[in-house]
């Protein structure tokens, strides 16, 4: 018996709330505003316009539990919950990625120091807090520190590393300037003035990378009871003579 056209039409009604099929997820889709996007079944963290930030808070994350060896952009995207042509699409290659996070770790290094100085203090004062804010900062990221200076793995040609980089610098030629009572620019210096910088640079990043590296436990440990790593790098930084500028 033939059917009639509202039976024909009924059979082919979509049933009232039911949602059409997710269509495959495309290399480079971006999770729209208010969405949680998944990729393998991981929930996306980020929300529509920061997924460049997103990936590079789970480089840090990855670098800072497995160290520079599980740095991977595969490991990145797992971290991040996206797709794994995401880094590759934002920063190019692994070299990419590991110069755009140093850049980040060389500003944050670079506030760090000028957030410690106080203005108000002797100029040997404002030298301990910034030694201080420097060996803190390594010790709060470990793997982002020693990135910044494994040369050989970073793009130093890139303008936002190369940026960074050399604002730490001139920060931390103001700061020795500074102790020595005399203005030194980063662009020119003397060959007194060079000496100063690699004296101190010596001093405070062979310091830290004994105490990232646990070297300093031996010594501790021989030393009297109560005596912390601050008051270590204290007696030491009071055993090193700033040397006024010609002295």
């Amino acid at each position: 018996m033939t059917k009639k056209p509202s039976e024909n039409k009924a059979r082919i009604r979509r049933t009232p709330g039911k949602a059409r099929p997710p269509r495959a997820q495309r290399k480079g889709d971006v999770t729209k505003p208010g969405a949680r996007g998944k990729v393998a079944g991981i929930a996306s963290p980020y929300h529509h316009g920061s997924l460049r930030d997103a990936l590079l808070q789970a480089a840090e994350r990855v670098l800072e539990r497995d160290g520079l060896s599980g740095l991977t952009l595969r490991a990145v995207a797992r971290e991040a919950g996206v797709s794994h042509a995401a880094p590759t699409h934002h920063f190019g290659d692994l070299t990419g990625l590991v110069s755009e996070l140093a850049a980040i770790g060389f500003q944050q290094f670079c506030a760090a120091m000028a957030a410690a100085g106080d203005r108000s203090a002797p100029p040997a004062e404002q030298a301990r807090l910034r030694v201080h804010a420097y060996v803190n900062y390594a010790r709060a990221h470990p793997g982002l520190y020693g990135l910044m200076f494994r040369t050989e793995r970073l793009d130093m040609s890139r303008p936002s590393l190369h940026e960074a980089a050399n604002a730490s610098f001139a920060g931390f030629a103001g700061a020795i300037g500074a102790s020595r009572q005399e203005s030194i620019s980063a662009q020119a210096l003397t060959l007194d003035q060079g000496a100063a910088l690699v004296r101190a640079w010596s001093l405070v990043h062979g310091f830290t990378m004994l105490l990232l590296d646990d070297r300093l436990s031996d010594v501790l440990r021989r030393l009297p009871d109560g005596i912390e790593v601050e008051t270590l790098l204290d007696a030491m930084l009071r055993s090193t003579v700033v040397r006024p500028p010609g002295a």
